[in-house]
């Protein structure tokens, strides 16, 4: 038996998101369905304006309503330095940390010959562009510690070195609470080149 035309497709629709299967996506779509009219438009309103409204800051390619975007307006934030992410959602991690005050730049992927994904295909020239301002001291290369992040973080410090810009990598280890035995040896060899004296 198969469901009506409508709830079909609602639950085809929560299927295109990452990580949603079958049975999730009708778990959602019923969920959906028993919700008052008034949440389900509030609801329907929100995901139309997210696409509607938000584009990508000029310089720094942060996900934004606003050009430039809220960090790159601040005039008190430090624009000597520039830590350089996968996704909008890595600036939102570093930013609840509080503990970083410098600027952005989302490259908006990461390199990957296998899939066809080159320098050229993420924001790596607008990068390279916003380095030529004397004002940057020093690159945070904050990709993610994959093959692919690893991949860009070392094509960006070839790229960068050679301007005499101060490049450094965030620092991989364990998590705090994390037993040696269970980490993998990936985790543990970065864990013992970032160790620092006490």
């Amino acid at each position: 038996m198969q469901y009506p035309a409508p709830i079909s497709k609602l639950i085809d629709g929560f299927m295109k998101l990452p990580g949603i299967g079958p049975k999730t996506a009708s778990r959602l779509a019923f969920y959906v369905l028993n919700m008052k009219e008034d949440d389900v438009l509030d609801f329907a309103k929100a995901l139309v304006n997210a696409k509607r409204d938000l584009t990508h800051c000029s310089s720094c390619f942060y996900i934004t309503d606003q050009d430039p975007c809220v960090i790159c307006d601040d005039s008190h934030r430090n624009r000597s330095v520039i830590c350089v992410v996968e996704d909008s959602k890595d600036v939102m991690a570093m930013e609840k940390m509080q503990e970083y005050n410098g600027l952005y730049h989302v490259l908006h992927g990461a390199i990957s010959p296998m899939d066809g994904v080159g320098p050229e295909d993420i924001h790596i020239p607008e990068l390279i562009k916003r380095l030529q301002d004397d004002t940057v001291q020093e690159v945070i290369l904050a990709s993610n510690p994959s093959i692919e992040g690893e991949a860009t973080a070392m094509y960006l410090s070839r790229m960068i070195k050679p301007t005499g810009i101060r490049v450094t990598r965030l620092a991989h280890g364990l998590p705090v609470g994390g037993d040696l035995e269970y980490a993998d040896e990936v985790t543990l060899s970065r864990a013992v080149e970032g160790r620092r004296e006490l």
